[in-house]
């Protein structure tokens, strides 16, 4: 048996799977653990409308950097619904307290089941079953769209909702495999991974330069993280607002 058909044997097609992308740290990380479990990524980043583009330059570095050569940006303007410090003129909250039991005006109505469903009908189209998505529900502001049971619901609803799933072709999964983890598990688990945090992008508020806050909800959360993993957050902050 010759070398080139001992390989045709021994090495299948990898499984497809969607990847959110977003430009942060969670998605970031998400991408490089599917990765790792062998999956050929399909990255999707969606404009929603946010207060800046600095997220959708972090995914376009992002991606490069894991060589995901399949990347689709949609415009998708949530502006024109407002409703949130994110897509409206609403003041991003500053160093208030965090806490799951009150949601921010930082959450975006439907978001994740907005960019789940953008997923899903790519899924269907390049024959994925696996979409992976950096939610998190341990270190968060509260977003209701974040939490074990909403994952669980919409990947029922993928399997109702889909010519795939109703034909039986097979099963979709939703993965977010940092669901549980702290940010400080989260960006160990990175750093095993040899990811590069300086390409990504957290803050809701940043200036003109691109430098973040330190203040808002995500920032806060970010720096904690990292203080409690033991590592330096390799991004640029306004002067003396890293706290």
């Amino acid at each position: 048996m010759t070398r080139k058909s001992i390989n045709k044997i021994t090495s299948p097609p990898r499984p497809r799977a969607i990847v959110l992308l977003s430009g942060g740290l969670d998605s970031y990380t998400t991408a490089a653990i599917a990765l790792e479990q062998g999956f050929q990524l399909h990255a999707l980043t969606v404009s929603y409308g946010q207060r800046h583009s600095c997220e959708l330059d972090a995914a376009r570095k992002v991606v490069q950097k894991l060589g995901i050569t399949d990347h689709k940006v949609i415009a998708l303007d949530l502006r024109l619904f407002g409703g949130s410090a994110l897509t409206a003129d609403i003041q991003v909250p500053k160093a208030g307290k965090i806490s799951e039991n009150h949601i921010p005006a930082t959450y975006v109505p439907a978001r994740n089941t907005i960019l789940l469903s953008l997923a899903l009908g790519w899924a269907e189209v390049v024959g994925a079953f696996d979409i992976f998505i950096g939610a998190n529900a341990v270190d968060y502001s509260g977003y209701p769209d974040c939490r074990p049971q909403y994952i669980s619901a919409f990947e029922n609803l993928a399997n109702l909702a889909t010519a795939a799933g109703v034909e039986k072709k097979g099963a979709f999964h939703i993965h977010a495999p940092l669901i549980r983890m702290t940010k400080a598990q989260i960006i160990t688990r990175g750093h095993e991974l040899g990811l590069d945090y300086s390409l990504t992008h957290s803050c809701y508020d940043p200036d003109e330069q691109g430098r973040a806050c330190g203040q808002c909800d995500s920032c806060r959360l970010r720096l904690k993280g990292f203080q409690e993993a033991n590592l330096a957050d390799p991004i640029t902050y306004r002067k003396g607002q890293a706290k």
